[in-house]
């Protein structure tokens, strides 16, 4: 989670107040503060912030088959915004609880693709939706292969996961970026890196 005071580290921006407007699920606060702009004038700003916890990514690869291995899922948020059955195909991710990014990912890819991470390349981090949600995501890539497999994966049914694992040729993922079936940011961005500068690079 985002620290609850918020910080003090940029003389630009006086917090005037701090309002918590829901903690139902998550925590989403409305804050009206001041910011100097380059003019010289302060003005007086109200953002509502969306605090779920720092999350992790992560692209499983086999490069010898040229394969990559998603997840899929019902996620009713894009179902309600003009996805057409709510499906999203996604890289294995989850949230960090009390763990440290590396960590949180090597269990959301075993509870979620059945596989063993083995070394893990930390890609980059990002944050995904700046203007409302404080999440900072930490994307990571780590082979796979029948000898990392343990389970078959599908998240925990405790917490009412039902995922599939869907194995995909690289140039199909790339393929459905283009044409629209995977249209999650996350898993678009570790795709592109994997044959920009990942292991299906060409050097």
């Amino acid at each position: 989670m985002a620290a609850e005071s918020p910080p003090d580290s940029n003389p630009r921006v006086r917090v005037q107040s701090v309002r918590l407007l829901s903690d139902h699920w998550y925590t989403l606060h409305a804050t009206t503060f001041d910011y100097l702009g380059d003019d010289g004038l302060w003005m007086s700003y109200t953002r509502e912030t969306y605090d779920r916890g720092n999350g992790a990514t992560i692209l499983l690869y086999d490069l010898a088959n040229r394969t990559v291995l998603l997840t899929s899922q019902f996620r009713y948020p894009v179902y309600v915004n003009g996805h057409p059955d709510g499906m999203l195909l996604e890289t294995a991710a989850g949230l960090l609880d009390e763990d440290d990014p590396a960590t949180a990912i090597r269990r959301e890819a075993s509870e979620e693709t059945g596989h063993e991470v083995g070394e893990l390349t930390h890609v980059f981090d990002a944050f995904m939706s700046p203007g409302s949600v404080t999440e900072r995501l930490h994307f990571y890539a780590a082979s796979y292969s029948s000898a990392t497999k343990r389970t078959d994966g599908g998240g925990l049914a405790e917490e009412g996961e039902n995922i599939t694992v869907v194995e995909l040729d690289i140039d199909e993922a790339l393929d459905m970026i283009e044409d629209g079936r995977i249209a999650d940011g996350k898993t678009i961005m570790l795709l592109q890196w994997a044959v920009l500068r990942g292991p299906f690079a060409r050097h």
